[in-house]
């Protein structure tokens, strides 16, 4: 690829009217930069994961989730304290619902954030075995939200720097939720070409987008986009397509897709005042189902993924490929370990409930 970013440099150098050198000079500047930057970026890229950590997304809330935990784990009830400051509210007061408000993205996001590294001091407080499961850990990575989590986990940010990132996206996810009438719908029982297909003869129906936005496991794919192609999808899915059922999700909008643009420059601002580190352990990303090790690409990766589909389908299929012995999900709900369960039904998945 040089010569031919050389030759090219030389080319609109000509062009130009410049001195040979200037834009050679510039490519080649470019060309190690990029280098650079690939390789620091590059660090877990032979990881081997034994022992998993995995934190759930929005939609795990539950009310009344991390009560106990706060109760009975000093360290769980200091984290809630904690976020309760940074909030401006009590966060363990909404966790005790209303579910209808616990349920909102603006307050959903950061709880299921902190209940989820409470349940991680939960497990800490377990006794040696919980201590040594927690330094087992050779890997980490969360659906969606619990991304944050999984950096969190892994000291790429901090966990007050966490609960600020987590109340701003909440906050502009929400914010472009309002601005559109979008939605989401989960589809049972269909492979995602399959779901694809209907995603395309809904919005062909109706003259809106709508694609698929979280590729969970096989069979079980959620599909975001305008009101009434979500509609579309439901109507179709079953007579149409042969689904075993289409059910719309109870969320504010079409997460996962451009309908969250609007979000993207609140959630780049705040990052932008963020220490991001390089993660201790391995956090595979949404986006690419690869881990990162580069702070700045782990920024640009995060802003990425409101708008981008969550790859966790690949990300399961990937750990259980590369080794992967033991998995532990930490927080609300058993999701994940349904969803792993789904991929194989031999792999060994711990909840640790808060």
């Amino acid at each position: 690829r040089r010569p031919m970013a050389l030759l090219a440099s030389l080319a609109l150098s000509h062009a130009l009217k410049l001195p040979t050198g200037t834009l050679i000079r510039g490519a080649t500047a470019s060309l190690r930069s990029s280098a650079l930057r690939m390789a620091a970026d590059d660090d877990f890229a032979s990881y081997s994961p034994k022992t998993v950590f995995m934190f759930p997304g929005q939609g795990a809330q539950a009310v009344g989730m991390g009560a106990a935990a706060a109760e009975e784990v000093p360290a769980a009830a200091e984290l809630y304290a904690k976020a309760s400051e940074i909030l401006g509210y009590d966060l363990l007061a909404k966790c005790a619902g209303p579910k209808e408000e616990l349920d909102s993205t603006v307050i959903s996001q950061p709880a299921i954030f902190v209940s989820s590294m409470a349940a991680v001091e939960k497990l800490r407080a377990s006794g040696e075995e919980g201590e040594a499961a927690i330094n087992a850990a050779d890997a980490a990575c969360g659906l969606s939200l619990g991304e944050y989590t999984a950096l969190a986990f892994a000291g790429a940010i901090s966990f007050e720097d966490g609960v600020r990132i987590t109340k701003a996206r909440g906050e502009a996810m929400q914010a472009a939720s309002d601005a559109a009438n979008s939605g989401m719908v989960s589809v049972i029982g269909l492979d995602s070409d399959k779901v694809s297909e209907l995603c395309t003869a809904a919005s062909d129906a109706t003259g809106e987008p709508i694609q698929i936005a979280n590729y969970l496991c096989p069979g079980n794919y959620a599909c975001s986009g305008a009101m009434s192609a979500v509609d579309a999808v439901c109507e179709k899915a079953k007579p149409d397509f042969g689904a075993r059922m289409a059910v719309k999700l109870a969320v504010a909008g079409a997460f996962h897709t451009d309908f969250m643009s609007p979000a993207v420059p609140k959630l780049e601002e705040v990052l932008k005042t963020v220490e991001v580190q390089k993660p201790r352990i391995p956090v595979i990303s949404n986006v690419d189902a690869r881990p990162h090790s580069d702070p700045a690409v782990i920024k640009e990766i995060l802003t990425k993924q409101v708008t981008a589909p969550v790859q966790w389908e690949t990300i399961v299929k990937g750990l259980l490929a590369d080794g992967m012995e033991l998995g532990y999900e930490l927080g609300p709900g058993k999701v994940l370990a349904g969803i792993m369960k789904r991929v194989d039904k031999k792999a060994k998945m711990i909840n640790v409930e808060v």
